[in-house]
């Protein structure tokens, strides 16, 4: 639509086309007054919606649908799940153990984890080492200096491609080794995507940047942390995820890449730390219909379907 400059595309919708002009019989006997005035072309609203409906992909749009009500089911019925009636329980829960309490009870971190854990590296005291690699040195550089850098060997190639700026940076011991880092983040006030845990996302930590998969957590004091299924929209939260060891308080960014190569910012924070040791759980709560509510036990309905289960949760996880 050709509009004057400067029109916004909120007053463009209110203003009419040209063919839309022809349509009347009257005309202006004002003169040509705006005869001199610029016009540009503008996307209209309609346009746009048609923009949208061209580059419709339903299959996305279900997926959506989808994380979008399993979010509201969480969010209404916190870590709540239905027993299914064609697995028995004990099967479809098996990696699943009960805790006295989720803040005292014991936990070891080093149990049943895969062979190739082992191969990522551990820092025994991370704030240590941080401060011990980070202490000033005689020879440094002031901040904001202007310095002369000579680097040799350059291939021909990087000098005629490269435009503009060049940014140079360096890492310092253990920063090349892998680990599982925690970067603590909050939700970014216009973020209003629905993000499982585990979904492939876009990490910007310093200068580097990565496509990881991260998990949700509470950030607590605890020496064990609750998984979040989703990324919380209030409040911060850790994700971790497998990347290079960063020790400094590096800013980090989480991003979403949408389905046109753009990206959109889902949450900001810095580096936590870098603890392959830190215990994750997923918490479930197996929910059913109270019948008979007694003083200090109840009858509770359709929260198992065979005698085995209940003989199995029994012995094995306490009185049910």
């Amino acid at each position: 639509k050709r509009v004057p400059k400067g029109t916004s595309s909120y007053q463009a919708v209110w203003m009419l086309s040209d063919d839309e002009e022809d349509n009347f019989s009257g005309e202006s006997e004002e003169g040509s007054e705006g005869e001199d005035e610029e016009f540009e072309d503008v996307q209209s609203s309609q346009d746009e919606a048609e923009d949208y409906d061209v580059h419709f992909d339903a299959e996305e749009e279900a997926e959506e649908l989808r994380k979008f009500r399993q979010a509201c089911d969480h969010e209404q019925f916190p870590d709540e799940l239905d027993t299914p009636i064609d697995i028995p329980a004990r099967v479809r829960f098996q990696k699943y153990r009960g805790l006295k309490s989720f803040r005292t009870s014991p936990w070891d971190a080093k149990e049943n984890l895969p062979r190739d854990y082992s191969r990522i590296s551990q820092i025994a005291n991370f704030r240590n080492i941080r401060k011990h690699l980070l202490k000033p040195v005689d020879r440094q550089v002031p901040s904001g200096a202007f310095v002369h850098v000579f680097i040799e060997n350059v291939p021909v190639a990087i000098k005629d491609s490269s435009r503009g700026s060049v940014v140079i940076f360096t890492l310092l011991e253990y920063e090349q080794r892998m680990s599982v880092q925690h970067v603590l983040q909050q939700r970014h006030v216009l973020s209003e995507a629905v993000v499982k845990s585990k979904e492939q996302l876009l990490v910007q930590v310093g200068f580097r940047r990565y496509v990881v998969s991260p998990i949700f957590s509470q950030h607590t004091k605890s020496d064990k942390h609750k998984m979040e299924r989703f990324m919380p929209n209030s409040g911060t939260f850790m994700a971790s995820f497998y990347a290079p060891i960063t020790l400094t308080d590096s800013p980090a960014m989480i991003f979403k890449m949408e389905g046109d190569g753009t990206v959109s910012l889902l949450s900001t924070g810095a580096v936590h730390s870098c603890d392959p040791d830190r215990i994750i759980c997923k918490r479930i709560v197996l929910s059913g219909h109270p019948c008979k509510v007694h003083k200090r036990s109840a009858v509770v309905r359709y929260l198992f379907y065979n005698r085995e289960d209940i003989a199995y949760f029994k012995t094995n996880r306490g009185k049910d």
